[in-house]
């Protein structure tokens, strides 16, 4: 069993995927399993997880640490118009700048993921 925690995403398969449920690691490249349920999913994917890390280990190559490692802090650089236009509207709507950013960043993620 793997020492470091990692971050599982589940989601339903459609019936062309053949239905079930995909269970997959994001920070560890094709790491993923199916299930008819949700729980068998899971185990699935526990034992995808460690072989992945068993057969990373074989062969020397690098093992990701987990996402779960990071701090939800970034420093970022924007042209002063844009820092402008985001401040006025986080004012306008009763937020914090960061509040603003962070909502729109995940509005933006979930509108690319839903159209991918």
């Amino acid at each position: 069993m793997s020492e470091i925690t990692y971050p599982m995403i589940i989601r339903p398969l459609s019936k062309e995927e053949g239905g079930g449920f995909l269970a997959e690691f994001p920070d560890l490249p094709g790491c993923m399993a199916d299930g008819e349920t949700i729980e068998e999913a899971i185990v699935q994917a526990h034992d995808a997880l460690d072989s992945w890390l068993a057969t990373a280990k074989l062969h020397g190559d690098p093992i990701p640490s987990s996402s779960s490692n990071y701090s939800g802090q970034w420093r970022m650089r924007v042209p002063k118009s844009l820092h402008a236009a985001l401040a006025l509207r986080a004012k306008q709507e009763g937020v914090s700048l960061n509040m603003l950013a962070a909502t729109l960043l995940a509005e933006g993620l979930g509108h690319r993921e839903t159209h991918s």
